[in-house]
C-alpha cells in the first residue's frame, strides 16, 4: 500500500511540473533547395484573339494599257519580279496598218511642204525683180508654213501611232511575288485590264477587329501570334497602322512581325491584340509543371508543406510567362524546385 503511494505522488509530481511551463513548439519541416515565390495582383495587357491573314502592305496590279490579243505572259503565281520587268505582250494587229497609213499621210504632207516651199523661192525671186507685189510674197509665205506645220503634224501622228505599238509591253509595276496570273495568252484584254496582281512592300498580318475596339487600338499596341501558327517566324509583333475607315462593323489594322515570310499570303492565323490593362496573377512559366495534361504549381502551406494544386492558365504577351486564371490566390506561396539562389 505505501508503494502505491509513493508511485501516485510521483506522477502528481511529474505532471505538476509539466504544468508550470509551456509546451515545445514543434520543429519547422524543411523545404528542399528552390526558389519561392509570393503571389500578387499585377497589371498586364488585356489581349483579345482576333482573326489574321498574311498580307503584304500593298498589292500593284500589272494592267494592259492598249487593248488587243494577249500574245504572251511569261509569269506564273509564286515567281518573283523585278519593277519595270516585261512580263507581257498585248498585240493589235489594227494598229501596225494604222501606222503605216499615217506614214503615207506625213509622206504626202511633207511632199506639199517641199513642193510649197520650192514656190516660196520661186516667188521671192520674182518679187526681188519687181514682177511680184508683197501682197504675193506673203500669200507664198504663208503657204509655206501652212505646208511645214501639216508636215510635222503627220509625222507626230505617224510616231504616236508607232509609239502605240510599243504601249503593248506590260511591265511589273513593283518588285515583290507575283499573286495571281490567271489570264491565258490568247485572251483579249480591254485597256485597263489586270493581267497580273504582284505583292508590294512588305509581308503584315492584316487584322480585322470588331468595331467595338476601334477606340482602344492603337499603332504600336502589342500583338501575340498563336503557337503553332507562324513556325518560321517571331510569335510577338506589333500594331503599325490602323486603317481610319469602318467596313461592315469592322476595322482593319496591320501588325507588323519579325521573320513574317510572304510565301503563303492570304493564309489565315489567330493572333491575341492587347486592347488595353487589367488585373492577373502572372507568374514564370517555370513555377508551373504539367503532368497528363494538367497544369500544376507546388503551393507552400501555413506548415512549411508542399501541396500540388492544380491551376488553370492562359497564355500572355511574353513567352516566358503564363496567367493563372484560377486554382490560386494572391498570397499565396509557390515554390519551384532546383531553382535555389
Amino acid at each position: 500500500m505505501a508503494n502505491r503511494s509513493w508511485v501516485i505522488a510521483a506522477a502528481l509530481l511529474a505532471l505538476t511540473g509539466c504544468g508550470d511551463g509551456e509546451q515545445a513548439p514543434a520543429p519547422k519541416t524543411a523545404l528542399p533547395a528552390g526558389e519561392q515565390l509570393k503571389l500578387a495582383m499585377a497589371d498586364i495587357a488585356d489581349m483579345k484573339t482576333v482573326g489574321a491573314e498574311i498580307t503584304t502592305r500593298d498589292q500593284a496590279d500589272a494592267r494592259a494599257r492598249i487593248s488587243g490579243t494577249l500574245a504572251s505572259l511569261s509569269v506564273r503565281e509564286g515567281d518573283m519580279v523585278q519593277k519595270g520587268q516585261r512580263i507581257g505582250m498585248v498585240v493589235d494587229a489594227r494598229l501596225g496598218y494604222e501606222t503605216s497609213a499615217y506614214g503615207a499621210q506625213a509622206a504626202a504632207a511633207e511632199a506639199e511642204a517641199t513642193r510649197a516651199r520650192a514656190e516660196l523661192a520661186r516667188v521671192q525671186d520674182l518679187y526681188r525683180n519687181n514682177v511680184y507685189a508683197k501682197a504675193r510674197l506673203d500669200q507664198a509665205v504663208a503657204a509655206s508654213r501652212a505646208a511645214d506645220a501639216q508636215a510635222a503634224a503627220a509625222r507626230a501622228q505617224q510616231n504616236a501611232s508607232a509609239s502605240m505599238v510599243g504601249q503593248g509591253a506590260i511591265l511589273a509595276p513593283a518588285s515583290g511575288r507575283v499573286l495571281r496570273a490567271d489570264v491565258p495568252a490568247g485572251s483579249v484584254v480591254a485597256p485597263g485590264m489586270s493581267v497580273a496582281t504582284i505583292t508590294a512592300g512588305p509581308p503584315v498580318l492584316r487584322l480585322e477587329l470588331p468595331e467595338s475596339l476601334a477606340e482602344q487600338v492603337r499603332a504600336g499596341a502589342g500583338v501575340t501570334v498563336a503557337e503553332g501558327d507562324l513556325p518560321e517566324g517571331s510569335r510577338s509583333g506589333h500594331i503599325v497602322q490602323v486603317y481610319p475607315a469602318i467596313s461592315g462593323g469592322r476595322v482593319t489594322a496591320d501588325a507588323s512581325v519579325p521573320g513574317l515570310s510572304d510565301r503563303l499570303v492570304g493564309r489565315r492565323i489567330n493572333v491575341s491584340i492587347a486592347v488595353g490593362q487589367r488585373k492577373a496573377i502572372v507568374v514564370p512559366r517555370r513555377f508551373v509543371t504539367t503532368r497528363y495534361g494538367i497544369d500544376y504549381v507546388d503551393v507552400v502551406t501555413a506548415d512549411r508543406q508542399l501541396t500540388a494544386v492544380p491551376v488553370q492558365t492562359a497564355p500572355v504577351a511574353d513567352a516566358d510567362t503564363v496567367e493563372i486564371l484560377s486554382g490560386v490566390a494572391a498570397g499565396d506561396t509557390l515554390f519551384a524546385a532546383g531553382k535555389g539562389k
